[in-house]
């Protein structure tokens, strides 16, 4: 049986004022549990304490009653932070960094080598369709770009929970299928995502329940099958029928529904899926668009059971060895090389003139230049002598 991700008991938020008196009762007294490999939705309009509950999950305020666990620890542990990956309603990242650069600072939080930071920067890049753009500052990033790079930060850590705040804010309709694509994904590998979205659509696309809050309170919990089935209703979809056994059907269903109305129809695409189709028929044509995400899904991003020995392979078979950077002195001393060569090179030079019959020189000048150039070798001598 699968363990509780998060499990919430008696979960109360109350701020209060300056004189420590009760302003606003946020959260009060909710019971909910997110099961490990679950994709689970918190829902609810603007006010109800969705923000409120994210932030006692991420260890950002203190609960003022109940009991909160995430990942079977407190939410403040140190252990539990470095198992969460978190992305923000709006990405607040660092606007002069570049996107490689905004990858590497955060894998470096999480005390990642420099081999495995390179690797999976390369794979985030390239499953967020950004790897076009991993030199560009990400204050230049459009909205939806600025998403996609804040996906990849969320999960540079390859965390066992992944909390998404409107995931596809900003994104268009080709970004938000595979961003639900991912999350799929994301789901096959073991991981544990919670959700919290305006778009109803999303949720129920992806999501296996779904916790909704009202007024502080949670109003509704359970599956999207429990909740959504429509009990006292039926819908048949068949292939089309020839007029006759259609004029069966109506017969039947006229004679046994005495009188109550039914509709038939024809089933109809949502324009989601219409939107898809066109994409799908203009990738086939091999034409590109930058507006879609790369790949597929990053390789290291692992399942639970077997994290330790795909970090542990990843270290021991990197592609590539770390390159040593010259060091300044050698660099110094491979310039000077050149120089005091070209300088002997153009001394000789001149010095073979000399012995040549002159046509219209300055003998006094290719002297003077002549002793210019070694004075400025000698010099050279005494500096790397020196060095």
């Amino acid at each position: 049986m699968a363990e509780d991700a998060i499990r919430a008991v008696g979960l109360t938020k109350v701020f209060r004022d300056f004189w420590n008196r009760p302003k606003a009762r946020a959260v009060n007294e909710i019971d909910f549990t997110v099961k490990e490999g679950e994709v689970v939705g918190l829902l609810g309009p603007n006010g109800s304490g969705k923000s409120t509950t994210v932030k006692m999950i991420l260890g950002l305020l203190y609960p003022t009653a109940g009991q909160l666990t995430v990942l079977g620890k407190a939410p403040r542990a140190v252990e539990t932070k470095r198992e969460i990956g978190y992305l923000p309603e709006e990405s607040y990242l660092y606007k002069y960094l570049t996107a490689e650069e905004t990858l590497d600072f955060f894998g470096a939080l999480f005390n990642l080598s420099r081999v495995e930071r390179r690797k999976r920067i390369d794979q985030l890049l390239d499953m967020v369709g950004l790897a076009h753009a991993r030199h560009r500052r990400v204050g230049e990033f459009s909205k939806g770009m600025a998403r996609r790079i804040g996906l990849a930060q969320a999960m540079i850590n390859d965390p066992s929970l992944l909390i998404f705040d409107e995931p596809t804010s900003g994104l268009d309709p080709l970004g938000c299928r595979e961003v639900k694509d991912l999350i799929m994904e994301l789901k096959k590998r073991g991981k544990t995502v919670l959700i919290t979205s305006h778009l109803l659509s999303d949720v129920e696309d992806i999501c296996d329940r779904v916790v909704i809050l009202y007024g502080g309170k949670v109003r509704a919990q359970g599956s999207l099958n429990e909740l959504l089935t429509v009990s006292d209703s039926t819908r048949i979809i068949t292939p089309t029928l020839p007029q006759d056994a259609m004029s069966k059907v109506l017969a039947i269903l006229r004679e046994n529904l005495k009188g109550e109305e039914f509709v038939m129809d024809h089933p109809r695409r949502t324009l989601e899926e219409f939107f898809l189709d066109v994409i799908a028929t203009a990738k086939k044509d091999s034409v590109e668009t930058s507006g879609a995400l790369g790949g597929g899904i990053a390789e290291y991003l692992s399942a639970a059971e077997d994290k330790e020995s795909a970090v542990i392979e990843s270290l021991i078979g990197a592609d590539e060895p770390v390159r040593e950077q010259p060091k300044a002195e050698d660099v110094a001393a491979a310039l000077a090389s050149e120089l005091k060569a070209a300088q002997e090179q153009r001394v000789a030079e001149l010095t073979a003139d000399e012995s040549a019959p002159k046509v219209d020189k300055d003998e006094a000048k290719v002297k003077a230049d002549a002793e210019a150039l070694k004075a400025a070798d000698a010099k050279l001598d005494d500096l790397l002598k020196n060095r």
